[in-house]
């Protein structure tokens, strides 16, 4: 599914794709890494997650076929 959102925002030239991953989701941080994202920061205690405070790793994946320039 991540796949077919890449290639429906190139379709539709979206240059970048953001994501917000809890970083103890180990799994789904490789997922999206494997798709293409990489990390570019934390944001610190952004989400809750079991009425506690979580940092929230920031993903993006910027279009090689779509460009803003």
């Amino acid at each position: 599914m991540l796949n077919a959102l890449i290639e429906a925002a190139e379709q539709n030239e979206i240059w970048t794709l953001q994501a917000g991953i809890f970083p103890e989701n180990i799994a789904s941080v490789a997922l999206h890494k494997a798709c293409g994202l990489r990390a570019v920061g934390r944001r610190e205690r952004l989400g809750k997650l079991h009425g506690q405070g979580r940092d929230v790793w920031m993903l993006e994946r910027r279009s090689q076929v779509v460009g803003i320039f």
